[in-house]
């Protein structure tokens, strides 16, 4: 599956449950032990705003996080995913090389290392507010077998990935995933 078509599915997904945060919470804590549900949506702002220009092969403008005014920034969220996934599906944007936080890669691989966050994200996000996220499968086993051949114990800094964790023998295919990524269920 290319990854446009993860990203056209796991974006909008995403933004589905931004629109069903309430405000009181918004300091909740996340499975992504360092962030609240505010960082993780301020992280993927700034990261999916930065992205969107890099995808055009444009050079980003500083992108800071919504100053914190008691609101979910769900029409904010939804802008920017659109704007991604619009960069991302620019023409040259799968053939370009884009500079990324691990290094120069094809647009092609970068664009699965961004489903890969935003499918893990919506589910540090759902899970964190009570809400039901329920990608395809399909795109689910795509990010999967991605996630398994690009993670290397090398990324595993403990910060942008930590070590895997053991899902529970009747997890979903998607929990297993979130359980690889470093998150306990």
């Amino acid at each position: 599956m290319e990854p446009t078509a993860q990203l056209s599915h796991i974006l909008p997904v995403v933004s589905d449950v931004v629109d069903g945060i309430r405000p009181a919470q918004l300091d909740d804590p996340t499975p992504c032990t360092a962030f609240t549900v505010r960082d993780v949506l301020d992280h993927m702002l700034v990261l999916g705003g930065t992205f969107a220009y890099a995808f055009r092969g444009e050079e980003p403008p500083e992108i800071r996080a919504p100053e914190p005014n008691g609101q979910v920034p769900a029409a904010e969220f939804r802008r920017t995913m659109d704007d991604l996934l619009d960069a991302v599906t620019s023409p040259g944007a799968m053939e370009r090389t884009v500079s990324s936080p691990f290094g120069e890669m094809p647009g092609e691989t970068f664009a699965r290392l961004v489903a890969f966050d935003g499918l893990v994200h919506g589910w540090d996000l759902a899970s964190s507010t009570g809400q039901d996220y329920d990608p395809r499968a399909d795109v689910v086993a795509a990010v999967d077998l991605f996630a398994r051949a690009a993670i290397r114990d090398e990324m595993r800094d403990g910060d942008t990935f930590k070590a895997a964790t053991t899902a529970p023998g009747d997890a979903s295919r998607l929990e297993k995933l979130v359980a690889f990524s470093g998150r306990s269920l």
